[in-house]
């Protein structure tokens, strides 16, 4: 029940309506802009009603969202623009942000800075009021500051700045009802809000910026804000040149006069040189360095800082550092390996246990031709429900512990440790993030090197993404290492050595990605490592509940959804292939028959190599297939039971493939084939929608196979 208060008409919060994606026309627009990690998409979703993910690392939003509001009958809408810390390299996000500043022209820009890291967050406000003055500057983060005896007067900061100055907390919503008003106050221009230069050049960086203005204006005299766009042009801004080499800022079709500012803007950045730039960066941090002393006071001796900075001498020290890492990890892999377990159980006695049986009776009772329910029961939905109760409750567990830690800020500092091994092998450093994301879901790994800026370092993080065992892959990786591995010694031993194995095998994966990682930025992809520039953010508390309910929507909900959506066409195929007759035997023997050879030259079989042609669609299937072909090499499954995924003890699993003449090379091999294989369906979907390249996709898809083929084969000679 809400109190007296909250319906109050005098609390702005009572005017306030979140309108999420809701459609219609819409009075004003406000473009959300800020450094990564500033709780941009905490204040969008205060304002929205909506729940875009939000994380205690850089680079959470990486594309444009959209989002509506009503306040005082008044519509808004809301775009929230990626994360960037400077508006003046060219790389995408940073782009999107700047364009649509400059040309979407919103009635209001919010500018979101962290309070309690001002000094670095304010420069890029400085470049922001160079494009637009209309525009309110949200301290985010105001308990953060207080935490850290940070004191900011924002009645001076206000007047310096010439814009409105609103201190908020927005994951408690603190200060949103001020910030309502602020931006009310500006779009309709009770807030005279001051056009001022921030960005105070030499002499002949000022007259070079002038002559191009003027040339400019000349092109287009309702071009807006053409000092930036000078500043631009004489920096070297490709996107800029296209947009006046195209006509894009012409007011109509010019070519001479392009041409010309063209020339000038060339001229210039030679004659000016690398020079030109540092003037420019010195310029913008003088001008933060000076505002920030007039309105900012901070006791740096408060106890805070201090942990904060006893914790991170622990966690990014070059010894212990690793160490803490890899325990981290191991625990979290370990919780969801076994805490899946039950939940896996229950949803597979549920789904195959009891339903299952009662969907037969029901197609026999409704006379269904014997075809028709085993191609949708024994076929699509079997297939369905394994991938649903073996996927669902780890990365139900793997993803909320990963956000945990992401929450509370310790995977920048991941980051931070691997930075130097992943440049030196040619990527990023936050390929460290997609990376340790991949260990949930690949396809999850592949869409978070969206952090990454660079587009030739993004792919280099997509196409190695793949080495991560994911979640489908570890039961493989578990079920065998026990039955062959864990077999070799004392069963007091077997559960230690049969984990030590698994996680040999995902360390060898990690390898494998650096490698692969250095093999590509010197040959596909070559060019220098991008600087990794990371704030380290503070630590914070996890918010528990929240993170549970991202993590399940957001990631788990997903990726399961696109799992499912391959999942069910493979039952499919696998319950055709064991039905079509060809001559005297289902075409599924013929296959086993012509991949055998391949299969033994590498150390496998037949069996497998097939499982894992019908299993693309999800890792997740490609035991219960092995089992269900190994019964109908060896003459033991009957008409009705062929394509029919079955389950069984792992006593039972270790007799029937030792039947099927499995050996401890045939393990170890599969193992590695298991980490070393092409990536599932749903990974190389996401593949192409984050590329949209098939040559790059393709790639992807193969180079593993190629390593586990080769891999295979030496284990094999070796043996």
């Amino acid at each position: 029940m809400k109190n007296t208060c909250d319906i109050c008409a005098l609390n702005p919060s009572a005017s306030l309506k979140p309108l999420g994606e809701e459609a219609g026309t819409y009075n004003y627009t406000i473009a959300l802009a800020g450094n990564p990690n500033t709780g941009k998409s905490t204040v969008f979703n205060a304002l929205t009603g909506l729940r875009q993910h939000t994380g205690n690392w850089p680079g959470k939003t990486v594309t444009r969202a959209e989002g509506s509001f009503s306040f005082h009958k008044e519509r808004y809408r809301i775009i929230d623009l990626p994360g960037t810390y400077s508006l003046l390299s060219t790389s995408e996000d940073e782009e999107v942000a700047r364009d649509f500043i400059l040309f979407g022209k919103p009635d209001v820009t919010v500018i979101v800075v962290d309070a309690s890291r001002l000094e670095r967050n304010l420069s890029l406000a400085l470049q922001i009021l160079e494009i637009t003055d209309k525009a309110v500057l949200c301290l985010n983060l105001m308990d953060e500051a207080r935490r850290h005896h940070i004191n900011i007067d924002t009645r001076t900061l206000s007047r310096d700045l010439g814009i409105p100055v609103v201190a908020t907390s927005a994951r408690t919503k603190e200060g949103i009802a001020d910030l309502l008003f602020a931006i009310e106050e500006v779009v309709r221009g009770k807030f005279q809000t001051k056009k001022q230069t921030f960005i105070d050049l030499p002499k002949q960086n000022a007259e070079a910026i002038a002559e191009l203005q003027k040339a400019l204006s000349e092109l287009n005299p309702d071009l807006p804000n053409t000092r930036w766009l000078s500043m631009r042009l004489i920096e070297g801004d490709e996107s800029v040149q296209k947009g006046i080499e195209e006509g894009a800022f012409s007011a109509e079709n010019n070519p001479e006069r392009q041409a010309r500012i063209l020339r000038i803007a060339e001229e210039y950045h030679h004659l000016l040189g690398d020079t030109y730039r540092n003037d420019l960066v010195e310029a913008i941090y003088a001008q933060a360095t000076a505002l920030i002393n007039a309105s900012v006071s901070t006791d740096f001796t408060a106890r805070s800082f201090r942990i904060d900075r006893a914790i991170d001498k622990v966690v990014t020290h070059k010894i212990w550092g690793f160490p803490i890492m890899f325990l981290l990890l191991a625990g979290v892999l370990w919780i969801t390996i076994i805490g899946a377990n039950y939940p896996s159980q229950w949803l597979s006695d549920l789904f195959i246990g009891w339903l299952y049986p009662l969907l037969k009776e029901g197609a026999t009772a409704l006379h269904f031709p014997w075809w028709l329910s085993g191609f949708l029961i024994d076929g699509v939905y079997l297939a369905t429900v394994w991938v649903v109760s073996v996927m669902l409750p780890p990365m139900s567990i793997f993803f909320p512990l990963f956000t945990l830690l992401e929450d509370f800020g310790y995977l920048p500092r991941v980051a931070f440790n691997l930075d130097r091994m992943f440049r030196t092998a040619g990527a990023h450093g936050k390929q460290a993030l997609t990376m340790s994301m991949g260990f949930g879901c690949n396809a999850a790994g592949v869409v978070a090197t969206r952090i990454i800026n660079s587009p030739r370092e993004k792919l280099i993080a997509i196409i190695t993404n793949n080495f991560s065992l994911c979640n489908g892959r570890w039961p493989t990786q578990i079920l065998i290492a026990t039955l062959f591995i864990g077999a070799l010694v004392p069963k007091e031993w077997s559960g230690t050595v049969s984990m030590l194995a698994v996680i040999s095998i995902a360390v060898l994966g990690i390898a494998f990605s650096l490698f692969t990682s250095w093999l590509l930025s010197k040959t596909l992809l070559k060019g220098e490592s991008s600087f990794f520039v990371l704030e380290l953010p503070p630590y914070r508390p996890p918010r528990f509940f929240q993170t549970l309910y991202t993590s399940l929507i957001d990631r788990t909900l997903i990726v399961l959804w696109r799992a499912i959506v391959f999942a069910a066409p493979a039952g499919a195929v696998i319950w055709l292939i064991c039905h079509i007759p060809v001559g005297s035997q289902p075409l599924a023997l013929w296959l086993i028959q012509g991949l055998d050879p391949i299969g033994m030259f590498i150390g496998l079989n037949g069996v497998i190599l097939l499982a894992y042609v019908v299993a693309i669609p999800a890792n997740e299937i490609v035991i219960p297939t092995i089992l269900m072909l190994t019964t109908m090499v060896l003459g033991q499954a009957s008409a009705a039971e062929a394509g029919v995924l079955m389950e069984a003890t792992n006593s039972e699993v270790g007799n029937l493939l030792h039947a099927g003449g499995w050996t401890l090379l045939t393990a170890v091999n599969l193992m590695l084939f298991s980490l070393l294989h092409n990536p599932c369906s749903t990974t190389i979907y996401t593949i192409y929608k984050e590329t949209n390249s098939k040559k790059w996709t393709l790639i992807a898809t193969l180079l593993p196979v190629l390593y586990g083929i080769v891999v295979c084969f030496l284990v094999a000679k070796l043996w």
